[in-house]
């Protein structure tokens, strides 16, 4: 063994504060030296089930405490951990499992009956653990003897699959560990709250770091508002991270019914951060810090907006991270270079190509830096729209839009257009109760004087609903378009408008 090695996070943190609580779900709580042991015994069940070093075991089910020791016994063993999307329908589970090629399939009870005609060995966690409730002795002090490198994978990541097609990210040992180290500047007294799934590389970032502090996570069973702050009250967390629809969320609950005084850190990012939440955070939580953060699957934590800038930097995300270089291309693409970048796309040697280049990962975001250095991004590069040989980024269009009173969601995509390459189109959520209908002159009066002619929209699509991704709730631009395509004429009996 040798290097930072993800066993070793674990088995530290169970000889430093063995009794210390390492996570909660509900009612549910796992100590250190429990999530140690039970790893322990776990990996002693799965190598007797031809598991070892490199070998790649999915797992698909709802998040459980169960899960945990079942991730530290496939590290103990170099194992890769690949977990599937549990909001996945069987058709689509089965595609991504079909991709990772898994030794072994780990479901539980609810997914097995899905799973059970798949063309692979399944277990149920349930099973596996029943099993190592039975190992006793030596199987509690050690795993197998396994040569793991801090270089070695460690964990497979789908990503959401905004483009249609889920990509697996490879995640050493060693990335991992790096990634998920403690935040010097954070208050980890009282533990995390996680909203994520633990088939989000975020809820395992987190679980890690808080182990690494030596103090829990807190995982939900959902993350609706109601559970996140009964959750803070019940386990006096000192801190809550939200992608910012679900503070949203949080912040138009009734707050009062529940104790939130223990709350010190109300962080934020993986998607744009409006300064009208931040200022709202600020209010409805004056005795805690904000932090905005910028990262992906792929990279890791990328920049960090502290609480000092959050207000005086509107729109920005910040600063580059502890040990992370941040440039623009000429095209304005944001690259980030690290110690923990991804190791590449599983089976997909073109995408590590085009990501990885000359060390650098090529997030596919387009940015801008300020006159302190600080970033803010103003679009993704392949959402960017060309029309009429000018260039428009949705998200300076959507800014302006969505303050417009009869818009309760907005996505802007460029449409294919002969005449002008492609034309702006405003797909439109409209607001309960909006006292007049949407339409497109409507919407482009309201961008006179604020966005130049060329970036006001020359199409509007009205939908019940945004296609968003199962795991953070981004937008699915590709899925818009071909929907717009396949039509004739929007919602509202209109042509595309030039």
């Amino acid at each position: 063994m040798a290097g930072l090695l993800i066993g070793d996070v674990i088995r530290r943190a169970a000889l430093a504060t063995p009794q210390r609580i390492a996570a909660t779900l509900d009612d549910d709580e796992l100590t250190f030296v429990e999530l140690e042991r039970r790893s322990n015994r776990l990996a002693h069940v799965l190598a007797g089930l031809g598991v070892g070093r490199h070998d790649r075991v999915a797992w698909w089910g709802d998040t459980t405490l169960d899960v945990m020791p079942f991730f530290g016994a496939l590290a103990k063993l170099g194992a890769v951990f690949a977990p599937v999307n549990a909001r996945l329908g069987p058709t689509e589970a089965a595609e991504v499992v079909g991709y990772a090629r898994p030794r072994l399939l780990v479901t539980d009870v609810a997914h097995a009956q899905l799973a059970a005609a798949w063309d692979v060995p399944t277990a149920t966690l349930e099973e596996l653990a029943v099993s190592a409730a039975r190992a006793s002795g030596p199987s509690d002090a050690a795993p197998p003897a396994s040569r793991v490198d801090e270089r070695d994978p460690h964990v497979i990541f789908f990503t959401s699959g905004s483009t249609g097609h889920a990509k697996g990210v490879i995640l050493s040992h060693r990335a991992n560990v790096l990634r998920s180290f403690p935040n010097p500047t954070s208050d980890p007294s009282g533990g995390t709250v996680c909203m994520f799934p633990l088939f989000h590389m975020a809820g395992w970032s987190m679980a890690l770091g808080a182990w690494q502090s030596r103090c829990p996570l807190h995982l939900v069973s959902s993350p609706d508002a109601e559970t996140l702050l009964a959750t803070v009250e019940r386990r006096r967390a000192s801190r809550l991270y939200c992608i910012p629809a679900v503070w949203a969320r949080v912040l138009s609950a009734d707050r009062s019914r529940f104790d939130l005084s223990t709350l010190r850190e109300a962080d934020t990012g993986t998607s744009a951060t409006p300064p009208e939440l931040v200022s709202a955070l600020r209010d409805a939580f004056p005795s805690t810090v904000t932090r905005i953060y910028y990262g992906s699957t792929e990279a890791g934590p990328g920049t960090v907006l502290p609480h000092a800038d959050v207000m005086r930097k509107p729109g920005s995300v910040g600063l580059p991270g502890l040990g992370v270089d941040v440039r623009l291309s000429d095209e304005g693409e944001v690259c980030l270079r690290s110690e923990f970048l991804m190791d590449g796309y599983f089976d997909d040697r073109e995408a590590t190509a085009a990501a990885l280049r000359d060390g650098w990962y090529h997030s596919g975001d387009l940015g801008v830096f300020d006159d302190e250095g600080y970033l803010s991004i103003v679009g993704r590069a392949r959402d960017v729209m060309r029309t009429g040989g000018e260039t428009v980024a949705p998200s300076e269009v959507e800014a302006v839009l969505i303050d417009h009173p009869a818009i309760g969601e907005i996505a802007v995509v460029g449409v294919p257009d002969p005449d002008w390459g492609e034309v702006v189109c405003a797909v439109v959520v409209t607001a309960p109760g909006a006292r007049a209908p949407v339409d497109l002159a409507a919407l482009r009066r309201h961008c006179d004087g604020r966005l130049a002619g060329f970036k006001q929209p020359r199409r509007l699509e009205l939908v019940d609903a945004l296609p968003r991704t199962a795991a953070t709730g981004q937008v699915q631009r590709t899925l818009l378009v071909e929907r717009i395509i396949s039509q004739t004429s929007g919602p509202d009996g209109s042509e595309p408008q030039a």
